[in-house]
């Protein structure tokens, strides 16, 4: 996306979030909000490798709610290398009216999550063995998450991005923040994948749990 376009989305998203506020129910204030996230997530949220933006359609609204509040605090994305994070900041910003963040965290929850193909492979015997000792524990036996461990669905999720996901965990990028438990917890759990070909492994076992 070029710096025109995104600053051009960034008036889009602050405008939207000025009309029409104080009159709309939380539904139809979601649908609104969620026209400010079609450009880089899509239509029907299911992300864009183009755009590198995840699937948000379907995601549980808890863990939205986090996430959102997280780049709006700059607890996430903040670092000087995640140019994603760069993008969804300020994003996360433009909804500074109370109950922005729910609003459109309920919608984009109740969107039907649409399906997403494989684009890498890995070794799923190895990846399961990883899973089993590793990532069950937060994330399920059925990769759909947990709650109570603040841990987000994995099932669903495009596999070039959960891999991405780990090499900013691993890297630093991501869950350094010191308000960011949950992510502190990734952080530990990534550098037990030795390489890139781990996770592709990993990741490759992810992709074969039903949804």
């Amino acid at each position: 996306m070029s710096r025109k376009a995104f600053v051009g989305l960034i008036v889009l998203a602050l405008v939207s979030a000025a009309v029409g506020c104080g009159t709309q129910s939380k539904e139809q204030r979601g649908v609104s909000l969620f026209t400010t996230c079609t450009p880089c997530h899509g239509d029907h949220g299911q992300g864009m490798l183009e755009q590198r933006t995840p699937a948000i359609a379907g995601l549980p609204e808890w863990y939205l709610i986090a996430e959102l509040n997280k780049f709006q605090k700059d607890i996430r994305g903040a670092h000087p290398d995640d140019n994603e994070g760069h993008r969804m900041r300020p994003m996360a910003r433009s909804l500074y009216h109370p109950g922005d963040i729910e609003a459109v965290a309920a919608y984009v929850s109740k969107l039907q999550p649409v399906v997403a193909h494989s684009l890498m492979t890995g070794d799923v015997e190895a990846g399961k063995a990883h899973y089993m000792k590793v990532c069950i524990a937060c994330h399920g036996a059925d990769g759909r998450g947990l709650q109570a461990m603040g841990s987000p669905p994995l099932v669903g999720q495009q596999d070039w991005y959960l891999v991405a996901q780990l090499k900013k965990f691993k890297s630093g990028m991501r869950g350094r923040n010191p308000q960011d438990n949950t992510g502190a917890m990734m952080v530990g759990m990534a550098n037990t994948l030795p390489d890139t070909a781990a996770m592709h492994d990993v990741v490759a076992y992810v992709k074969t749990l039903p949804r």
